[in-house]
């Protein structure tokens, strides 16, 4: 069993909901993010997204994108990610991690060779913003034969057709987009939220995470009433630019001390 499986099975038996989340790798150095990824594990994430910095990561608010820049100008590349994922496991070979990217530099990394050196480090999951499931039956064998989750976005204009055809593809879990428009960009409607949700699942019997728009404690718990994940990004890389030009501790603990409430929060 994968260990994100596992992961949402354990958190369903203790009633629990995952709490996801993101940074961007090789912000603002490669030498800062094992010790972030650590602090995320401490203050109560379940699962860890990593982004793969990219020059034009067109789904991504100006905060996710300023962070690439930050990374890619430290030198951060994907084999650079790999290499931050096997430091981690060293320490840590529980917590489920996702890479979060574009094809394009994977596409040049070239997609079997790229899956064979994720497994080889201990990767459980691929988010590949832009992979539609029209171009994707190729891409998805390469993560299968290698028991890597290939996990999908779902937004609010997605059909429930293509929600179908899209979930068939996934696994681990799929993560909808709570709002129209790029990371950090709107205030998230819980509402509308638990109604795609609802929705989504008379769809897929997948785990639901939801991201986009989570800033704090109260959205977090209020979105864990209605999903099986909550995704955390903007607000913890915001925090990470704050503090860029501190010490990695400095940073780790900024990010934790986000992370925490929204733990307490859901699990109350």
């Amino acid at each position: 069993m994968s260990r994100i499986k596992q992961c949402f099975e354990n958190l369903e038996k203790s009633g629990k909901k995952a709490l996801i989340p993101y940074i961007t790798g090789g912000d603002p150095s490669p030498d800062y993010t094992v010790t972030m990824m650590h602090a995320l594990v401490s203050a109560g994430a379940d699962v860890i997204e990593v982004g793969m910095p990219f020059s034009d990561p067109m789904a991504d608010g100006p905060v996710i994108q300023l962070a690439c820049e930050r990374s890619l100008a430290a030198g951060t590349s994907v084999k650079k990610v790999l290499e931050i994922i096997n430091e981690f496991r060293q320490t840590n070979t529980e917590t489920p991690v996702v890479l979060m990217g574009y094809l394009n530099p994977i596409e040049f990394f070239g997609y079997q060779a790229f899956s064979d050196a994720a497994k080889e480090v201990g990767v459980d999951g691929i988010l590949l913003v832009d992979l539609t499931p029209e171009e994707a039956t190729d891409v998805v064998e390469c993560f299968k034969q290698n028991e890597i989750d290939l996990i999908y976005l779902l937004s609010p204009t997605t059909t429930p057709e293509r929600a179908k055809k899209i979930c068939d593809l996934a696994s681990g879990y799929v993560y909808y987009v709570s709002v129209k428009g790029v990371t950090g960009s709107a205030e998230l409607d819980v509402d509308s939220v638990k109604k795609h949700v609802d929705t989504l699942r008379t769809i897929t019997s997948l785990p639901i995470g939801v991201g986009f728009g989570i800033r704090d404690a109260k959205t977090a718990a209020a979105v864990s009433k209605c999903a099986d994940g909550v995704i955390v990004g903007s607000v913890l890389v915001n925090a990470i630019a704050e503090n860029k030009d501190r010490q990695k501790e400095y940073i780790a603990d900024a990010i934790g001390s986000i992370l925490a409430p929204m733990r307490s929060e859901m699990d109350a």
